[in-house]
């Protein structure tokens, strides 16, 4: 016998309420509460049913995890895949979510027989996006179904152990009356798979959908749930793509693989700062390169700048691939610290191949690429390293030996960086700059 009640979710980001609400406290988005029933068993005396483990008593395996047959895979996943983990993966529509499952699948099946399940589309469409990416294995099975029920006993009868979702908004579980991907289906679909995976030690990856905001569909306990979480970043339109680990139990987070999209599936970029800094061997007025961290990778990557006069009141400010709000500071610490002006110029930055940047560390370059365009002169074969403080000053960053050797490895010949990391500096083959102020880096440069 079980309690019934009524609660109001948001099927944007899963806010939960008592009642209807017009607009979301949660994501700010109108008429997107949808009344769903609640089902609570009535509480049973379950005394003694579980005993707790002494952890001093608790066995552990180091090293048990599973090649994915891809060098940047691995980096994001911490060094393979972990036996017994919950993968979510997810990314705007047609960025290559399925293509880069079903690659997994056919080197896990390397190791073991793996479970594809699509409540999307039929198997006929999986197998011809498999024979176009020349995948034969007779260890990778297809599964087209919907019902949670029915993949566990499929998965517990054949002992599969690896199971592929796509995705978790289209499952549903029998005893719930809501539709597919509603907060409810999603919360207690995802809590039926972790049980599955950390019962039997069953790997199990995920396919998650987005909201138009870009953020993963239906409710926040879902990223919780899981072991990883990883969003595929990039573009439709451009051939590159960026796997970014968010949260990883078994690894380090914020770690990025960089992928090619191809007619045969998804190809690692071996030296994706080559990509990201592109041909600059004819140094260019208005780019500047910054050595930025992503997770524990170092990345040069290439920061242009236009600055025209405007025609417009106010000037225009247009930034892409960086924090629209961090250009404004620093075109302000600029005017305030430099006395350059721009209250009659349009302002225009772009991180050159498609790169979303947050990194502080590029501040430097942002502004020596700025002034750059100011005075037509091009900044040769140097690197920039450093975050810009409201006073003026260059700020210290972190790992600065690790990102001098990525600036040395494409033979730049001078890094200009904060004059608190340079103390650090044990041995460089590249000129070391050091600057305290913004004052310091346009004496240097110009």
């Amino acid at each position: 016998m079980a309690k019934t009640k009524t609660k109001f979710f948001c099927r944007e980001c899963g806010q939960e309420s008592m009642r209807w609400l017009g607009r979301c406290p949660g994501c700010g988005e109108w008429n997107t509460f949808i009344e769903e029933r609640i089902e609570k068993p009535i509480g049973k005396d379950v005394k003694g049913a579980v005993q707790p483990t002494p952890l001093a008593d608790i066995q552990t395996v180091e090293g048990l995890r599973m090649d994915t047959g891809s060098t940047e895979l691995n980096r994001v996943l911490g060094g393979g895949v972990v036996a017994g983990s919950l993968i979510l993966l997810s990314g705007e529509p047609g960025i290559g979510k399925s293509t880069l499952f079903l690659q997994i699948a056919k080197e896990l099946s390397l190791h073991t027989d793996v479970l594809y399940v699509s409540g999307e589309e039929s198997a006929a469409q999986i197998k011809l996006r498999a024979d176009r990416m020349n995948i034969t294995s007779s260890k990778v099975h297809i599964l087209a179904e919907n019902s949670l029920e029915n993949i566990r006993f499929e998965v517990l009868n054949r002992n599969y152990r690896v199971l592929i979702v796509d995705s978790i908004q289209t499952m549903v579980l029998d005893d719930l009356q809501s539709a597919p991907g509603s907060v409810s289906q999603v919360r207690e679909g995802a809590a039926f798979l972790l049980r599955l995976a950390k019962e039997y030690e069953i790997t199990v990856f995920l396919v998650g959908h987005v909201t138009k905001e870009g953020a993963i569909a239906g409710p926040r306990v879902l990223e919780h749930m899981v072991d990883t979480v990883l969003y595929f970043e990039g573009d439709q339109h451009h051939i590159f793509r960026l796997l970014r680990a968010v949260k990883n139990r078994f690894g380090p987070a914020n770690e990025i693989g960089v992928f090619e999209m191809s007619g045969r599936g998804l190809e690692e970029v071996v030296n994706p700062s080559m990509l990201f800094m592109g041909d600059h061997s004819r140094p260019m007025a208005g780019s500047a390169i910054a050595v930025t961290l992503e997770g524990t990778r170092p990345l040069l990557v290439e920061i242009q700048a236009l600055v025209t006069s405007s025609i417009f009141i106010p000037p225009r400010r247009t930034v892409n691939g960086m924090d629209y709000h961090r250009l404004l500071m620093l075109l302000a610490v600029l005017e305030k610290r430099a006395g350059v002006t721009f209250n009659t110029r349009d302002v225009f930055v772009n991180i050159a191949g498609g790169l979303q940047i947050d990194e502080p560390a590029a501040d430097l370059a942002v502004v020596a690429s700025t002034i750059s365009g100011i005075k037509d002169k091009p900044l040769g074969r140097t690197a920039f390293i450093g975050e810009v403080g409201l006073t003026g000053e260059i700020r210290g960053v972190s790992q600065i030996e690790q990102r001098i050797r990525e600036a040395e490895k494409f033979g730049f010949e001078e890094c200009i960086i904060p004059k608190v990391n340079s103390l650090k500096i044990n041995r460089a083959s590249c000129k070391i700059s050091p600057v305290q102020t913004i004052g310091d880096v346009l004496e240097m440069i110009f």
